[in-house]
């Protein structure tokens, strides 16, 4: 049964990504941006699909487990928090996009600062703090095989297997096939989410009776703090700024800011973005909580496993393979837009510019076609040795892209913007990222603060200082 499931699902799926495929016009635009013409509901859930991933699935479980339902409330409401910088960033960058045909966010900074140096700082920030996040898929994916097969496929095996299907489709088809399957994988990711809640609190006897006992045994899971008291104020205003500003900074969500058909269907996909996670992150944290009924004694690493374990124990077989497909097409749906991305950034802001021989439209289509591949197996690399939790390597990646937020609003919004101060704000704010991460710098100097705080505001007042100082007039363009 979980075999015929689970090559049902990828049959099905590459039929679907193949209709990506039918265009004969292969051109950059077509291939990385289904030609700049996807309606408001298949770009909403190109949206949902690429931003709900592994960290979704298995890290808000987890989470759920170890914080309880603050998670929810802090995830739910500083999600949706993010469409205001949607409609901040995305409204301009769509116009600018139909006016001047950029295709990445890279392109696009570098054109309207004319600053090199900018752009190469804006570029490598952009892959380097992606890569933790577009790892998380295999690892996810390796979690939920060896789970499904009771370890017929192996951890890596799993992760490997589902990375090379899709370098397939991402190949085949590009931005189209991508999608065509975000679309449905998306639908099937919120109808499996509820499904699941469904039946593990029925088995638990309704979710009344089955809260009111996960209450008895461990009342901080229903605090307003979570477990430990974790969200103290100073992580609720960290966590809700990290994602309205780290959020249209994932490279695959922002080239979705060029690929809407019109300016109304972005605006609407950004309303129901912005609703979604009210109901939609609810799900997996429920699962989480009451997970304590049935696996009390989990530590580390082993809560990321709570939505499997909760499946296998309170459901049927096929349900519980059913559902982790569901959670399969949620890792794909972000691994494949994540691999277009990246290829997509270095074919146009490497490649092409740089290239001694004129490269014709064909050949940027084959070059990204390439650094699929390449930037899939470098993913798979890293999810050889997984470290940490899985909401740890995301905050890691989230914190890190979150710094380009800065230089992209001051870029679009305010007047003689110095592009060298963009530049050293992004290298400074990195830089505290990292020295908070691996302890160079104590955690005192946050004031309870995440590290996203301290390297936003350093940001900001460099960009501020240095555009005071030293002002020059980049090209504003309307």
């Amino acid at each position: 049964m979980v075999y015929i499931i689970l090559i049902t699902y990828i049959a099905l799926t590459f039929l679907t990504s193949l209709q990506g495929n039918k265009s004969k016009d292969e051109t950059p635009e077509s291939y990385f941006l289904a030609n700049r013409g996807l309606g408001a509901i298949t770009l909403f859930f190109t949206l949902i699909a690429t931003n709900f991933s592994a960290f979704f699935f298995l890290g808000f479980a987890g989470e759920g487990y170890r914080i309880g339902y603050a998670y929810y409330a802090m995830m739910g409401f500083g999600t949706a928090f993010a469409s205001i910088s949607f409609y901040l960033i995305g409204n301009k960058a769509w116009r600018l996009g139909k006016e001047k045909g950029y295709i990445t966010p890279v392109e696009m900074i570098h054109d309207m600062s004319g600053s090199p140096f900018l752009k190469w700082v804006y570029l490598i920030v952009m892959i380097l703090f992606t890569f933790p996040y577009l790892a998380l898929q295999p690892i996810g994916a390796g979690y939920l095989l060896e789970s499904l097969t009771g370890g017929d496929i192996p951890y890596f095996m799993g992760a490997s297997l589902l990375t090379i299907f899709i370098i397939i489709y991402v190949f085949l088809g590009g931005m189209k096939s991508v999608a065509s399957t975000d679309v449905k994988q998306g639908i099937m990711m919120v109808v499996l989410m509820f499904a699941a809640v469904l039946v593990i609190t029925t088995q638990l006897g309704g979710i009344t009776e089955a809260n009111s006992k996960a209450f008895n045994l461990k009342p901080e899971l229903f605090s307003r703090q979570g477990v430990g008291d974790y969200f103290t104020p100073q992580k609720w205003f960290s966590l809700c700024l990290l994602w309205i500003c780290c959020v249209p900074m994932f490279p695959q969500l922002f080239m979705r800011f060029f690929i809407s058909k019109d300016l109304k269907g972005f605006k609407t996909s950004t309303v129901l973005y912005a609703l979604i996670p009210s109901f939609l992150f609810l799900f997996p944290v429920i699962i989480g909580v009451l997970g304590h009924l049935s696996f009390p004694d989990l530590i580390g690493k082993e809560a990321d496993q709570i939505l499997p374990k909760m499946l296998m124990e309170h459901s049927p077989v096929w349900f519980y393979t059913l559902v982790m497909t569901g959670a399969l097409a949620a890792f794909m749906s972000t691994l494949d837009s994540q691999l277009l991305a990246l290829s997509t950034i270095v074919t146009r802001d490497v490649m092409l510019p740089y290239s001694k021989e004129k490269m014709e439209l064909k050949d940027q289509v084959r070059w990204g076609k390439i650094f699929v591949v390449i930037f899939a197996f470098i993913g798979l690399a890293i999810a050889y040795q997984p470290f940490d939790t899985i909401f740890d390597i995301a905050k890691m990646a989230f914190s890190g892209l979150a710094v380009l937020f800065p230089t992209t609003l001051a870029i679009f919004y305010l007047k003689n913007v110095n592009p060298i101060a963009c530049a050293v704000s992004i290298v400074v704010g990195e830089m505290i990222i990292i020295a908070l991460f691996f302890k160079w710098i104590p955690a005192s100097f946050t004031l309870g603060f995440s590290s996203v705080i301290p390297a936003l505001f350093v940001s900001g007042i460099i960009i501020l200082l240095g555009s005071f100082i030293f002002p020059k007039n980049i090209n504003k363009l309307t």
